[in-house]
C-alpha cells in the first residue's frame, strides 16, 4: 500500500497527530527541474531589514555559581556594529542586559508576536551567556536551548523568512588541545505562490563552539566567536552568503585563536564553531 509513514514504532503515532490547517488557496508542490536560480535566494529587499534581539548576560545571581562574563560588552557592542552594517536600522537593534530566565523568554515571545515582519526580511537574535550542554543561562538559572526558538515557529510574517540565532556560550567542559595541519593554501518579483511549509524550517543556529566544549573569551577583546563574526560581517557581511561568512568565522576561530590562561593545562587550547543550518534559500545581506 502506497503512502508516507514515520521511522517510528507504530505506538509513538498515537494521538500525536496535527491538524491540517484549513486554507482555500490551490498549494503549490514545487518540482526541483522547474525552478529558477532566482527561487533559492530569500528576499532581502523588504522595507525593513527586521528585528535584531541581542541579549547580554554578564552579571549572574550569586546562587548560579557563575563567574562574571568580562568582556562580553565588548561583544555586545562589536554586534550592535555589524548588524547596523548589513542594513538593521538603530532602531530595530534591541538591546538587552542581564535577563532572568522568565525575562528572556518574555522577551522572545514579544518578538515573535508583537513585532510586525510583513514587511521584514528576516529576525536575528544574538545571546551572549554561560551555558553547558543542551542550555544556557539567564542571570538566575537555565533554560533548554530548544526553547529558544519555539515561539518563532509559525510566527506571523516570518514564516517562510530566515531565523537567525547567533549564540555565545559554552556547550560542556572538555578542552580542545588541537593539532597541527598543513594548509595548502533574485530575479524581479513573480506571481504569487503558496507552499505548504515546515514551521522547523527557515533557522539556521550558529554556535560558538561544538557540543561538549568550553568556548572561550578575553576579558579585554571579547570572545573569540564574535570578534570572528564582527570581523566578517564588517569586512564581508554585505559581500558574501551567510554560509559563506560563517564558514570564515570558522577559519578564523580555529586557526587565529588560542587560550593563554593563567593554569597550565588551559594554556594553548583551541575552538571549533558550529553551524546548524535549516535555512532553504542563500541568504545575502547586500541591498
Amino acid at each position: 500500500m502506497s503512502g508516507d509513514n514515520t521511522d517510528a514504532r507504530p505506538n509513538l503515532h498515537k494521538d500525536k497527530s496535527s491538524p491540517i490547517p484549513p486554507t482555500n488557496v490551490h498549494i503549490t508542490v514545487p518540482k526541483y527541474n522547474e525552478l529558477k536560480d532566482a527561487t533559492f535566494v530569500y528576499n532581502m529587499r523588504h522595507k525593513k531589514r527586521g528585528l535584531c534581539l541581542i541579549i547580554n548576560n554578564q552579571e549572574f545571581y550569586p546562587s548560579t555559581g557563575m563567574n562574571t562574563r568580562n568582556g562580553s560588552d565588548v561583544d555586545r557592542d562589536g554586534l550592535k556594529k555589524a548588524f547596523k552594517h548589513v542594513g538593521f536600522s538603530q532602531e530595530d537593534i534591541m538591546v538587552r542586559d542581564n535577563l532572568t530566565c522568565d525575562q528572556m523568554m518574555s522577551l522572545l515571545r514579544a518578538a515573535a508576536t508583537e513585532y510586525d515582519y510583513s514587511d521584514s526580511d528576516c529576525f536575528v537574535c544574538c545571546i551572549l551567556s554561560h551555558g553547558e550542554k543542551d542550555i544556557l543561562y539567564g542571570i538566575d538559572g537555565e533554560i533548554p536551548l530548544d526553547k529558544l526558538t519555539e515561539p518563532f515557529k509559525g510566527a506571523q510574517g516570518l514564516l517562510g523568512k530566515p531565523k537567525l540565532f547567533f549564540l555565545q556560550a559554552c556547550r560542556g567542559d572538555k578542552l580542545d588541545s588541537g593539532g597541527i595541519v598543513d594548509d595548502a593554501g533574485p530575479e524581479p518579483e513573480s506571481p504569487k505562490k503558496f507552499y505548504r511549509i515546515a514551521t522547523e524550517s527557515d533557522f539556521l543556529m550558529a554556535y560558538s563552539v561544538v557540543p561538549g566544549y568550553y568556548s572561550w573569551r578575553n576579558s579585554r577583546n571579547g570572545s573569540w566567536f564574535v570578534q570572528a563574526l564582527v570581523d566578517v560581517m564588517m569586512r564581508d557581511g554585505r559581500r558574501l552568503e551567510i554560509h559563506q561568512i560563517l564558514t570564515r568565522v570558522n577559519y578564523l576561530v580555529s586557526y587565529s585563536f588560542e587560550s593563554n590562561a593563567a593554569q597550565a593545562y588551559m594554556t594553548q587550547k583551541k575552538q571549533s564553531p558550529c553551524i546548524e543550518s535549516r535555512l532553504t534559500k542563500e541568504l545575502w545581506f547586500h541591498k
